[in-house]
């Protein structure tokens, strides 16, 4: 199976942007690659569906919904390059390949971050402190890396789970005016089917952040 395999040179030079200020309790660098922020959501959006790898299905062995699950299957702190789970989210073809058909392929800043992750320490980073603002929420710099991060790796391609796709702007903005059904999944609301998935619960500040963008209108900006 060929694996795609970032060059030795170009992560090093990425990793030289990117100080590696990220404590196991704060980050201070903004570049820096966090478990919590980065690297926990794509876990779970993309590999913890129904069937997979989460706490319920465990497919193959693996539950992946925690960092202590994560760091002890495949993962060699300090070495993306001999750390398996990175060579199969690397992997676009064969059996392999995961996530798996019909679900997408990580994108590359995906699979970058979690290199730079693994190449950092694979550390249980929490990034705390940062100041939420939610005064001027922007649909692309705000709301759909959440998307990307959380909720793409069901909710895409050519079978998206409950029919829902929210990869483009104008699907989102429909979930966001639908009785709702945006803020009440990612606020596990009554009535509501909660969200993310089987992955607890998104972090305050983004929920902040999509209440306030539903709040202004859904905007396009």
């Amino acid at each position: 199976m060929k694996s795609l395999v970032l060059p030795s040179m170009f992560l090093m030079a990425v990793l030289m942007l990117s100080v590696p200020s990220c404590t196991k309790e704060y980050i201070e660098n903004i570049n820096g690659v966090c478990f919590e922020q980065d690297v926990l959501p794509v876990f779970v959006s993309n590999c913890t569906q129904s069937g997979c790898h989460n706490q319920s299905s465990h497919a193959a062995g693996y539950d992946l919904t925690t960092y202590e699950n994560i760091i002890s299957r495949g993962i060699t702190p300090g070495s993306y390059q001999n750390s398996h789970i990175y060579h199969v989210i690397a992997s676009p073809f064969g059996e392999e390949a995961m996530p798996p058909p019909p679900h997408q392929p990580l994108t590359t800043e995906q699979i970058t971050n979690i290199a730079l992750w693994i190449e950092q320490g694979a550390n249980n980073t929490t990034c705390s402190g940062t100041v939420c603002d939610t005064t001027n929420v922007s649909f692309a710099a705000d709301i759909l890396p959440v998307m990307q991060n959380y909720c793409n790796g069901c909710h895409s391609g050519s079978a998206p789970s409950g029919n829902i796709d929210l990869t483009t702007y104008t699907n989102v903005k429909n979930s966001a005016n639908s009785n709702n059904s945006l803020v009440g999944s990612i606020t596990h609301a009554s009535g509501y089917k909660p969200m993310p998935d089987g992955g607890g619960s998104l972090p305050n500040c983004d929920i902040a952040k999509i209440k306030a963008w539903v709040n202004a209108g859904t905007p396009n900006n």
